[in-house]
């Protein structure tokens, strides 16, 4: 299954590089005031995540609680970002009910650098200013403050692609082969048309895509400027990348390409593996997603292409250490 395959070896470049990171931040510290639970020195580290972070699955957990024996790992997980993300405000605001380390998506780190930096603990205190190397530039700017204090990690990026279900092309008369599919999507007009293709003969309930949502989100991911311009002025309504996302999205929806579905629902989730849509924009870390929500019923029935327009990128997350965890 070549998902599971790029899933599994983009999880384990992931993971290296946080452990590194954690392991320097537990070497780096020389405060040890609040690494107790008991007098016997025991520890129970309490992160919190939401979606599929891939860290556990990796058996990063365990090779690290192998090298610091007296360290547990608990892990908690809210599936639904923006319910996570609610819940880790109204924490924040009270100052209790915190993890020791907090995820944080992409699209929040901008709040967390600019709005509540007092919330959060400036890992160079443990040593994080020595890995700026192992990150991209723009990955480690996000998270860093205007006066240099690095409020997050991050765990990934999110390159672009497009993963569809094999099968319901073959049952549309549609080509399975990827190389041949990137051809025939080089465009997003290209895109549309196979669509509209596919739904001359889609089998029963099963839409072209999951969501016009995805689409334009997607579509937005590929350009360099999109609702500001560098300078931080407000440029969506002139901003012909934004005005194409969201004609080529009506169309999709017009055209009835769309499942209609919320992306992160419960019904979205049941979709993967019911064959409610074929075809799915899918940055890299929604891989090891897809193949969990596919499960058996979607086995060897998903395939990766190249995403039409080229490449873009969607999210990435962050770890985090809130300046009230226990154990910082």
């Amino acid at each position: 299954m070549p998902i599971a395959r790029a899933a599994k070896r983009a999880t384990v470049r992931l993971g290296a590089v946080v452990l590194a990171g954690a392991l320097l931040a537990a070497c780096g510290s020389g405060d040890s005031s609040d690494s107790s639970d008991s007098a016997g020195g025991k520890v129970t580290l309490n992160v919190d995540l939401f979606g599929s972070f891939g860290f556990k699955e990796a058996g990063l957990y365990e090779e690290y609680q192998k090298l610091n024996p007296d360290v547990t790992i608990k892990q908690s997980d809210t599936q639904d970002e923006a319910d996570y993300w609610k819940s880790l405000q109204t924490r924040l605001a009270g100052g209790g009910g915190l993890a020791d380390v907090q995820g944080v998506e992409v699209g929040r780190i901008a709040s967390v650098t600019q709005q509540q930096a007092d919330k959060f603990q400036d890992l160079k205190e443990f040593g994080a200013d020595k890995l700026k190397g192992e990150f991209a530039e723009a990955k480690w700017s996000a998270a860093t403050t205007g006066d240099g204090k690095i409020l997050g990690l991050g765990t990934d990026v999110g390159p672009e692609a497009m993963c569809y279900r094999t099968d319901l092309f073959e049952q549309a008369g549609l080509p399975t082969d990827r190389e041949e599919l990137a051809k025939k999507w080089a465009t997003w007009d290209g895109y549309l048309e196979l669509g509209k293709q596919y739904k001359k003969k889609a089998p029963a309930k099963s839409a072209w895509l999951d969501s016009v949502g995805s689409l334009y989100g997607i579509m937005i991911g590929q350009e360099k400027e999109r609702y500001y311009d560098a300078s931080g002025e407000l440029i969506y309504e002139k901003n012909p990348a934004v005005k194409e996302a969201w004609d080529t999205s009506v169309e999709a929806a017009e055209a009835g390409l769309s499942a209609k579905l919320d992306q992160w629902s419960p019904q979205w989730n049941q979709a993967f593996a019911a064959g409610s849509f074929a075809t799915i924009p899918c940055p890299a870390w929604m891989l090891g997603y897809v193949k969990g929500q596919a499960g058996d019923a979607g086995k060897g029935k998903w395939d990766i292409a190249e995403l039409p327009g080229g490449a873009g990128n969607w999210g990435g997350s962050y770890l985090s250490i809130p300046r009230a965890a226990k154990h910082k």
